[in-house]
């Protein structure tokens, strides 16, 4: 018999391309055919065939609080009951903003847009407005969303200038981007003595999420601050996934690290869609109308996206909430290994705050080239076996996971105990 899942998949794949308006969620990394939800509520979600699933994707990052708060829904209805949309100014914005700049030292001014692609687009534009200069650099394995100077992969050598990695990209857009490997602070000073006088930033996810989960090595994001300011570069931190996820200050300030600007998404929309790219004001003052970079959005500042994200950065101040999050994903990290390492399997687990990485390998990998050799087979058997068992990772080997404050101890214990069931047949 054909479950609404399927039947669901089916029908979609009629419209949609591949049946799904973002790439990951088609499950065709793992196999299989993907859940359609129908209902979140605190550390769970309902798929079509009447599935309740312990959620460990979390709409990839936002909802820290859980699914469906039920401040951040009553905030979202009596916004929704005083317009949807103005494309005019609202105090709300101004309050957002206020927020933002208290809460990371390194904001003096911000921008409200609509996604994390967009905050990472508008960022690098004005970085390159504000130097004069085009080269940016990034690093492999790091995402920072699908406009076309981010979409590029590593040439020949770690040092030469990009091609792309997309359909759709011209060939001289992505030479002007150089892809160096995370976590080598020499390729970054070779690239600067190479490219004296040409580099306008450099982007960087603080916390590597999008290969799974990669710390940074304590002298890497120190060196790509040191390299940017001896060559009057930008220093542009991606904390679209980190942003509020690591610490009330993000990623830049767990580190001690300030940026020249930031990005942010996610956690900032308590589930909704909302963007933001901001820092230092001599440089945020280049965007128009004040200056001549030109960034613009109709839905931008959204009063109900904005709304949402309010009583979500609200809310994730009160006393012993990271803590707490922090113990909640500590606890399955150290479970799970614990539980792999009883029963022989190659298993390493590690987090930052709520963000966490689950890899098939004797230690957690550091590199784009050390994520790439876990076992993508192991965890593809390990993603299925769970979801049978009703618990939800995200259906990719290299995608980090997230731990929300609705997450209990009996819902990490019974997903310690469901992953070392698995762990015992793999023996």
């Amino acid at each position: 018999m054909t479950s609404r899942n399927e039947q669901l998949f089916e029908r979609a794949q009629s419209h949609i391309p591949g049946g799904v308006n973002s790439p990951v969620r088609a499950f065709r990394s793992v196999g299989g055919t993907p859940r359609f939800f129908v209902k979140g509520e605190g550390s769970r979600v309902l798929d079509a065939d009447g599935a309740w699933l312990l959620d460990y994707v979390g709409s990839w990052g936002p909802l820290i609080l859980g699914h469906a708060h039920p401040d951040v829904v009553q905030a979202v209805q009596e916004a929704a009951a005083d317009g949807l949309s103005f494309g005019a100014p609202t105090e709300r914005e101004v309050e957002m903003a206020d927020l933002l700049c208290r809460l990371v030292p390194s904001l003096d001014m911000v921008r409200l847009v609509s996604s994390g692609t967009e905050a990472t687009m508008s960022a690098i534009r004005l970085a390159r407005g504000f130097t004069g200069r085009d080269v940016l650099i990034k690093f492999e394995g790091c995402y920072h969303g699908h406009s076309d100077s981010l979409l590029v992969k590593a040439g020949s050598g770690a040092l030469t200038f990009g091609n792309p990695s997309s359909g759709g990209v011209p060939d001289d857009l992505a030479q002007h981007t150089l892809v160096l490997p995370y976590n080598d602070a020499q390729a970054v000073a070779d690239a600067f003595a190479r490219h004296a006088g040409r580099i306008a930033a450099v982007i960087v996810e603080p916390v590597v999420g999008n290969m799974n989960l990669i710390a940074p090595r304590p002298e890497f994001l120190a060196a790509l601050r040191e390299q940017t300011a001896r060559h009057g570069a930008v220093l542009i931190f991606d904390e679209v996934m980190t942003g509020f996820r690591v610490g009330l200050g993000s990623a830049q300030v767990l580190y001690g690290i300030t940026p020249d600007l930031s990005t942010f998404g996610k956690v900032i929309g308590g589930g909704m869609p909302v963007g933001a790219f901001g820092g230092r004001r001599d440089i945020m003052e280049k965007i128009a109308p004040l200056g001549p970079v030109y960034q613009a959005g109709t839905l931008s500042g959204n009063p109900v996206a904005v709304a949402a994200g309010l009583v979500t950065l609200k809310l994730i101040q009160a006393p012993g909430f990271y803590e707490r999050l922090d113990a909640r994903t500590e606890a399955l990290c150290q479970g799970l290994v614990a539980a792999a390492a009883r029963h022989g399997v190659a298993f390493s687990a590690q987090h930052v705050g709520g963000m966490f990485g689950l890899y098939f390998a004797e230690r957690c990998p550091a590199t784009y080239d050390e994520a790439l050799a876990c076992d993508k087979a192991a965890f593809n058997r390990f993603f299925h076996a769970m979801l049978r068992a009703g618990h939800y990772f995200a259906p990719s080997a290299y995608e980090a996971g997230f731990v929300s404050a609705a997450h209990s101890e009996a819902d990490i214990a019974a997903t310690v105990t469901a992953a070392e069931a698995w762990f015992k047949t793999t023996v």
